[in-house]
């Protein structure tokens, strides 16, 4: 896992319009090469899956879940794009939109990157948490590194449901921290 001690734990905070699931990660790699692995088709293939069309504000793409069963094509509408810093989109699914936001910062040689999961809930959290983790953890992954840079790709079985728990925890927790 490329990160450190203080932003690995994942938090479950109040958000405008619900529950929000907030994973951190740090890289020692700039903003730069950070936006391009998550906006640039070609290299979210590595962690993602690739997508088409016209990424912009207010536009749906198709993007590929390249690392879920079937390799699915899911439309993803852009809601907000303000580069280097913050990517917000919309996973429009049949049970119902999932609402990210990825936000970037720089600090002391390192590029700071929070998944933020606008949720509506927290039912399910023990199996969307782990989920976003291995996500973040293949994009880790995906980040240009020194030649001799050992990163090999997770596994799944690596995150769930050996770290369900710790979602499921934060799940119960969360009326009493926030009523």
């Amino acid at each position: 896992m490329a990160t450190d001690d203080l932003t690995a734990d994942p938090q479950l905070v109040r958000g405008a319009n619900g529950p929000d699931l907030v994973l951190t990660r740090r890289f020692a790699v700039g903003i730069d090469e950070v936006w391009a692995t998550l906006t640039d088709p070609a290299r979210t293939t590595e962690w993602f899956g690739p997508w088409e069309g016209e990424a912009a504000a207010g536009r749906t793409i198709q993007v590929q879940m390249r690392f879920e069963e079937g390799d699915p094509w899911l439309p993803m509408r852009v809601d907000a794009c303000d580069r280097p810093t913050r990517l917000a989109v919309s996973m429009l699914e049949e049970q119902g939109d999932w609402r990210l936001e990825v936000l970037l910062a720089t600090a002391a040689g390192t590029t700071r990157v929070s998944l933020i999961h606008h949720l509506t809930d927290v039912e399910g959290l023990g199996e969307i948490g782990p989920g976003w983790e291995y996500y973040l953890d293949l994009f880790a992954a995906a980040l240009p590194g020194p030649a001799d840079d050992d990163r090999a790709a997770p596994e799944f079985a690596d995150y769930y449901p050996v770290r369900s728990a710790v979602f499921t925890a934060l799940a119960e927790g969360y009326p009493e921290r926030h009523a």
